[in-house]
């Protein structure tokens, strides 16, 4: 186990609007008010683009993400947190839970969803921390660890 210690800092409130895309404008919004780690909450609506629904193969030695298409207006419940990656650049990873007509759908956002009509997120920013996203070989993913 690695961890850091920090503490809250400051706390933004955002509307998405119908359209943006999300991890993308969260992460924009990030750079633009030097935000670089936080914890994050999306609740809204989504429609349209892919979530990563698993490894295809659980034991290959490379992951290769099962990408399940999202399609139509879904109600979508997200939680993720936010560190820079290796060259200082803020990278969220959230995953959230996308439902329709009973059905539920879970995954990693990081291909992109469409926001449909509202997306609310909380970003409440952490202080003093000093993890990181760095690329790990065994995997290919970028895996957060100390700095």
């Amino acid at each position: 186990m690695q961890y850091s210690e920090g503490s809250i800092g400051r706390v933004f409130t955002l509307r998405l609007e119908d359209g943006e895309r999300v991890p993308n404008c969260i992460e924009r919004f990030a750079r633009e008010h030097g935000i670089m780690t936080a914890q994050c909450t999306l609740l809204g609506g989504i429609d349209g683009g892919n979530i990563v629904a698993g490894p295809k193969d659980g034991d290959a030695p490379v992951i290769d993400p099962i990408l399940h298409p999202v399609s139509g207006a879904h109600e979508v419940l997200g939680m993720g947190t936010l560190f820079p990656d290796e060259t200082g650049v803020p990278v969220l990873h959230m995953h959230a839970a996308l439902g329709r007509d009973g059905d539920t759908h879970t995954g990693c956002i990081r291909p992109g969803l469409d926001v449909w009509l509202v997306g609310e997120v909380i970003i409440m920013e952490i202080l003093g921390t000093d993890m990181l996203r760095k690329k790990e070989a065994k995997s290919g993913l970028a895996l957060l660890c100390k700095g």
